[in-house]
Parts: C-alpha cells; sequence; structure tokens
C-alpha cells in the first residue's frame, strides 16, 4: 500500500511541475510577442491594460533571462535569451522527471 501511495504522490509532483512550468513557458511566450508589438507600434504604450500585463510578465521573466542574456554574445538586436530559457527549462524538467520521479540512481 505504501509503494502505490508513493507513486501516486510522485505522479501529482510530476504534473504540478509540468503545469508550473507550462505556465511559466507561456508567460515567457506572452512577454516576447507583447515586446515584439511593443517595439513595432502595434501596441498603444498609453493603454494602461497592455502596460500591466507587459511590465507583469517582464517582472516574471527578466530574473531568469537576464543572467542568459549576459552570457550570450551581442546578435544585433537579436534576442535569443528566451529560447535559450525554454531549452533549459525543458532539459532541468526532464532531467529532474528521470532522475528523481523514476528513481534512477544519480
Amino acid at each position: 500500500y505504501g509503494d502505490h501511495r508513493d507513486l501516486h504522490l510522485s505522479l501529482r509532483r510530476q504534473r504540478q511541475m509540468c503545469i508550473r512550468d507550462s505556465l511559466y513557458t507561456w508567460v515567457l511566450i506572452i512577454n516576447v510577442i507583447f515586446s515584439w508589438l511593443i517595439a513595432m507600434s502595434i501596441f498603444n504604450t498609453q493603454n494602461r491594460i497592455i502596460i500591466a500585463i507587459y511590465f507583469g510578465t517582464k517582472r516574471l521573466t527578466d530574473p531568469l533571462l537576464n543572467p542568459i542574456r549576459n552570457f550570450l554574445p551581442n546578435l544585433g538586436g537579436i534576442d535569443i535569451s528566451p529560447v535559450v530559457l525554454i531549452l533549459i527549462l525543458y532539459f532541468i524538467r526532464n532531467l529532474l522527471y528521470e532522475y528523481i520521479y523514476l528513481g534512477i540512481p544519480i
């Protein structure tokens, strides 16, 4: 009975981790799209809702994006740090899934 309960808790943690990663990935994508639309003057920067959403997503994503931006070379206005961050997040999620949730010894 204990093994079944441990498996259930492990699956629940895995599901929570996937949901958390997916939500953060969507926040990151929304931030990128908003920054493009603001840079191309498609979004009105006087609109309080647009700016609130943009700065809210920026505050959530910048703490992880800034170290990546500092590490990457300057590509002349092209910011690939969101792509790098998404790849890192998926790599960490898969690594945790294999080593922690499947019980593979390190």
